[in-house]
């Protein structure tokens, strides 16, 4: 996922985005942590996605503040 594609939702949008990401990022560290995990990669992905989303919404609460 890119910048781009995040800066046209909205906060409702990002927050509902991040929590699934969260969740995707639970499950595979149960897979690694049972040894069941494929795409070790996967990880990493989704920890940059997740910070991605976070800055865009920091983002939007301070142009939010700043309005």
């Amino acid at each position: 996922m890119k910048m781009i594609e995040l800066k046209d939702l909205t906060a409702a949008e990002l927050a509902v985005k991040g929590r699934e990401l969260r969740q995707e990022l639970f499950n595979l560290r149960l897979q690694k942590a049972s040894a069941q995990l494929e795409k070790p990669s996967r990880l990493r992905t989704l920890r940059h996605d997740v910070a991605r989303i976070e800055t865009r919404i920091s983002q939007l609460r301070l142009q939010g503040k700043k309005a």
